[in-house]
């Protein structure tokens, strides 16, 4: 009896513990990741689960003047309580009390930056689903107020991770010269027209091309879709089309790949808790502003008729 209770104590001395799951908390429960992303997450009989945090708490939110939010906030929230034990809270500043770390996930990009404010003067690490922002000038605004207080931020699509994009990104075909990638595009009368849907497709493209994007043109598809062209530094060219599908392709110094196909929702969730575990976030800033800014000179393009626009001009507007 005496050698067994040694041996116990010795083995608790040797295998440490096994880590808490974060604990996650959710700002805004009007989209369909709310409950794909909870059930990845708090499900381990789920055959896409990923271990190591669950979402616990959640700030119902809503946007009353976007149908998409408003006829779907109600279901979400009952599924998250219901099925997953998600506790709401009345106020996002309640919920960072009990929580280890944030993703907002509100449909509309305009609340964004009221509600990462209280998120990372909580010091709370921070994921925010697409679109990061309203606006150029608030998505700016977001990572100074996370870089002044030191917050881990980040935001990206699932497409980033798609099937294709991670390989080329870390140089499966060299350096990738030209890019075209493709997505849905249907817009939404309260954000710039590339924010809503088109976001998904142009983070695919930055996800191969990188930063360095110096001006925007932009026209139309011979059936009359949004086509975005943009020339990078170098003579380098990627180009944005709206589709009905997930596509594209990448060609680099090694060859060409097909890249931006929809690859799920679990490899981009694997990034957010690694970021989170870590403090470590997998895109900087740079390249997500430079997104954005990429998709307002679309706009700005549009208002002119297509005339290049360049992104240093919006950028400085926005205020950078």
């Amino acid at each position: 009896m005496k050698r067994t209770f040694l041996a116990l104590s010795l083995a608790a001395l040797v295998l440490p513990a096994a880590a808490a799951d974060l604990r996650i908390g959710m700002i805004g429960l009007d989209t369909s990741h709310v409950p794909a992303f909870t059930e990845i997450l708090n499900n381990p009989q789920n055959k896409k689960h990923v271990p190591g945090a669950k979402v616990v708490a959640a700030f119902k939110g809503g946007s009353p003047d976007i149908e998409s939010s408003a006829s779907r906030v109600d279901g979400f929230t009952k599924t998250l309580v219901e099925k997953y034990g998600v506790r709401l809270y009345d106020s996002i500043e309640e919920m960072c009390k009990n929580v280890d770390a944030v993703m907002i996930e509100s449909v509309d990009g305009r609340p964004h930056l009221a509600q990462a404010i209280p998120v990372i003067k909580a010091k709370k690490p921070l994921f925010l689903d697409k679109p990061m922002g309203g606006s150029l000038k608030d998505v700016l605004e977001i990572f100074r107020l996370a870089k002044e207080a030191n917050v881990p931020v980040w935001s990206s699509s699932s497409l980033r991770y798609g099937k294709g994009i991670p390989a080329v990104r870390a140089g499966s075909i060299g350096k990738v010269n030209y890019a075209e990638t493709s997505s849905p595009a249907s817009l939404e009368k309260t954000h710039p027209d590339l924010f809503w849907y088109g976001v998904h497709g142009c983070e695919a493209l930055f996800a191969v091309m990188g930063t360095g994007c110096e001006s925007v043109k932009r026209g139309k598809t011979e059936d009359g879709r949004i086509e975005v062209i943009g020339k990078w530094k170098g003579g380098r060219t990627g180009i944005f089309r709206e589709a009905k599908t997930y596509v594209g392709i990448a060609k680099g110094e090694k060859g060409e790949a097909v890249v931006g196909a929809y690859d799920g929702y679990d490899p981009l969730v694997v990034e957010v808790i690694k970021a989170f575990q870590s403090g470590i976030v997998p895109v900087k800033a740079e390249e997500t502003i430079e997104l954005f800014a990429f998709m307002e000179a679309a706009d700005e393009s549009k208002r002119r008729g297509g005339a290049e626009v360049t992104l240093a001009e919006v950028l400085k507007k926005a205020g950078k």
